[in-house]
C-alpha cells in the first residue's frame, strides 16, 4: 500500500492556522502558544534545509512532545475556562478550544508524516542520540585472524650483496650484510 505523500508546507499552514485559533481566546497558558510556535519554526526550518536530517528530527520531536503538553494544558485549563468565558465569550471559547482540540487531534498524522520525510532524508529507523554504545554481538568486532597471504613476508629479505666480502678461494657464498 502506497502512502500518500504531504508537503510540509502543508502541514506547518494548518497547524500554524489551527494555533492561532486555538489561541483567539486567552485560556491557554503563553506557554501554550510558545511551544507550538517554536516547533513550526522548526518546521520551516526543515522546509529551508530540505536535505537536513536534524532539522525534521528536531520538528518530529517537538511535534511529540507537544502532543503531551497539549493534552496536560487542555486537562487543566479547560475546566477552568467554562467558568470564566460566560455569554457571548463563550462562543468565541468553544471555537477556540474546538480548533486547539483539532490541532492536537491531527498531531499524530503530521508525526507520521514527518517520521516519512525523515527516512526519506536518510535517516535510520533507530534514534541515534550519538552516545556509544557496546554490543556483546561478536560478529561486529573486527578479527585479528586476518588472512597474512595479502601481507609482505617479513621473515627473509633480500638484502643487497657486497662483492667484496665473496671469498673466492673458500668458495662460499657472498656475504649479506
Amino acid at each position: 500500500m502506497e502512502i500518500p505523500t504531504v508537503n510540509l508546507k502543508t502541514i506547518l499552514l494548518v497547524h500554524w492556522l489551527l494555533t492561532c485559533w486555538g489561541c483567539l481566546v486567552a485560556w491557554l497558558p503563553s506557554a501554550y502558544a510558545w511551544s507550538n510556535f517554536t516547533v513550526l519554526a522548526m518546521g520551516v526550518w526543515a522546509v529551508a534545509q530540505r536535505d537536513s536530517v536534524d532539522a525534521i528530527i528536531m520538528f518530529l520531536v517537538g511535534m511529540i512532545i507537544t502532543f503531551v503538553t497539549d493534552i496536560i494544558d487542555f486537562g487543566i485549563y479547560y475546566p477552568v475556562g467554562e467558568v470564566v468565558f460566560t455569554g457571548w465569550q463563550r462562543d468565541s471559547f468553544r471555537f477556540s478550544v474546538g480548533m486547539a482540540i483539532l490541532s492536537l487531534i491531527l498531531k499524530p498524522l503530521s508525526c507520521f508524516c514527518a517520521y516519512q520525510m525523515y527516512r526519506e532524508r536518510g535517516g535510520d529507523y533507530a534514534v541515534n542520540f550519538g552516545f556509544p554504545t557496546v554490543t556483546s554481538n561478536r560478529n561486529t568486532y573486527q578479527s585479528l585472524e586476518q588472512n597474512r597471504s595479502t601481507y609482505q613476508s617479513i621473515d627473509r629479505q633480500d638484502s643487497p650483496v657486497n662483492p667484496h666480502l665473496y671469498n673466492e678461494q673458500d668458495n662460499k657464498a657472498p656475504v649479506r650484510i
